[in-house]
């Protein structure tokens, strides 16, 4: 216990005063200023929503503004004005967003009527600018009287929509006495040219500081803290490096199929959905070097930097799977990905992915660095596992185990660190156990907020560390493309795992030939 308390002192005094209080993780209720905008008092604030009603707003971005609403964390006066090709009413959106939104009592029912007053609706099609017409005409009457307008645009639309709509929108809708930020949500191309294209499309149209491109995975509260636990923290960052570390492994694992989006997964597969953008950066903020300050962009310039020496991926550093039905399975379970109508039963499409990346510089030159993910598997569990080398004489006989951190972050977000000690007793055998900080209980008080509302919080008040850069992104692209391109040209099947299974023989071997040392998943 006294091994316990004095590291979980040293490594975690960062959080013993920062917990969620009102809405926004790490700040007390004095902070809140500090993080929202606010907005000045001859200042208008609109949030237009493309596609109000697709499922990502109605499930996501609606709730999460009621919950930045009910906690008066946007700017006031503020007005949301809905766009979409359905001809439908407010009310008919708000039934369509009601059952994503958990009322606790009557004020919150209250806020939440008056929270409807200030949505308005009006259909239409995003990429033609005359079809904007009546959404110019509904923001000048909001912003009449008022010297400065801001807009916030979020594009909830197909990514085949979003160049046209830039173009319609700049003709149309950018403020001409404020800000106008736009965030753009993935899928942010398929592969380096068409990624290419579109950013320089919203290039020639917007400046980079207009150009929000949002990875829900950035606002996450684990993730968020991945630069207090390297930088705030004396114990882990001289360790983190080529001397010290054997491998890096970020693990994704979902207990659910493809859920009806064959379609989807037939033009994007595994590792565009997930490893190429989330996971991506998730494993640069981990191997990222210091950056010289807080700022958005020295920030993202380490980002960048660590992918500018990245090597490019192998297909022989890729294992694919896709799941079959579990034949013990109950619904889901006991059906195969090919099951969906909207795949052919002879897809090659990609459900399961291994990749083992490699960084080119100083501190991580022959490091294995794996993302391993995969849906219809055995749980929910997103980790980062930074195990380390063998000591170097072991005096227990071999019976020192390599030590690891492991930051979960998601679900039951934690921190632990597995090390050896002797069993307790007479002998001198060792275990291996864990120093735990697991949330729930550490701070279990504190209320984790949702990652969209930490990232439109961010939109709006114009920090852009949690967003990804355009040439963040080319980097990205030009580390994945090459190999997926070569998988989609050879179109190998994937490897069949049976739904709910923990891993399969083949991505373990790959982790295995680069020294991968696994006693559980």
């Amino acid at each position: 216990m006294f091994i316990k308390h004095i590291l979980l002192t040293v490594l975690f005094v960062y959080y013993t005063t920062t917990t969620r209080i009102g809405g926004v993780a790490g700040k007390s209720v004095s902070d809140l200023d500090d993080l929202k905008y606010s907005g000045a008092a001859d200042e208008a604030n609109t949030f237009i929503l493309l596609g109000i009603t697709g499922d990502l707003s109605r499930k996501k971005l609606m709730p999460t503004l009621f919950t930045l609403y009910k906690e008066e964390l946007l700017p006031k006066g503020i007005q949301i004005v809905g766009f979409g090709h359905s001809k439908t009413t407010v009310p008919d959106l708000r039934k369509q967003v009601d059952p994503y939104v958990h009322l606790k009592d009557e004020r919150e029912r209250q806020l939440y009527d008056e929270f409807w007053k200030i949505v308005q609706y009006f259909s239409g099609d995003s990429t033609k600018s005359a079809d904007y017409k009546q959404v110019v005409d509904a923001l000048a009457k909001i912003e009449s009287g008022k010297p400065v307008a801001n807009r916030l645009i979020y594009f909830a639309l197909p990514p085949n929509l979003f160049a046209d709509t830039a173009r319609a929108l700049k003709e149309t809708v950018e403020s001409k006495t404020g800000w106008t930020r736009m965030v753009i949500e993935k899928p942010f191309g398929k592969d380096s040219e068409s990624s290419d294209v579109l950013s320089k499309v919203l290039s020639s149209l917007f400046r980079e500081d207009q150009i929000y491109r949002i990875d829900h995975y950035l606002g996450k509260e684990m993730v968020q803290n991945l630069l207090a636990l390297r930088f705030g923290n004396r114990l882990l960052e001289p360790q983190w490096n080529n001397r010290h570390v054997a491998n890096i492994e970020v693990l994704f694992k979902e207990p659910f199929g493809t859920q009806g989006r064959g379609d989807y997964f037939e033009q994007y597969g595994i590792i565009r959905d997930v490893v190429q953008n989330h996971l991506l950066q998730v494993l640069a903020l981990v191997t990222m070097e210091r950056p010289e300050s807080s700022d958005a962009d020295k920030i993202r310039n380490e980002k960048l930097y660590l992918l500018q020496h990245m090597k490019t991926l192998v297909v022989d550093d890729v294992v694919l799977g896709q799941y079959v039905r579990n034949p013990n399975g109950v619904g889901e379970a006991n059906t195969s990905y090919t099951d969906d109508p909207k795949v052919p039963k002879n897809s090659t499409a990609a459900t399961y992915s291994l990749v083992v990346l490699h960084v080119d510089n100083d501190r991580w030159r022959g490091v294995p660095m794996f993302i391993r993910s995969g849906k219809a598997t055995d749980e929910s569990r997103v980790e980062i596992r930074v195990q380390y080398k063998p000591v170097d004489e072991d005096l227990f006989g071999g019976q020192s185990r390599p030590d690891q951190t492991v930051i979960r972050i998601q679900p039951n977000e934690a921190v632990y660190q597995r090390l050896n000690i002797k069993r307790p007793g007479m002998g001198n055998d060792l275990i291996q156990t864990e120093l735990d900080l697991t949330y729930a209980t550490r701070f279990y008080t504190a209320e984790l907020p949702d990652a969209y509302e930490v990232l439109l919080l961010d939109v709006f008040a114009g920090r852009q560390t949690n967003f990804v850069r355009t040439d963040e992104l080319a980097e990205a692209w030009r580390v994945f493309t090459p190999a997926l391109h070569q998988i989609d040209q050879q179109k190998q099947a994937p490897v069949k795992y049976v739904f709910g299974s923990q891993s399969f023989k083949e991505a373990d071997d790959l982790e295995i030939k680069y020294g991968l040392k696994r006693d559980n998943y």
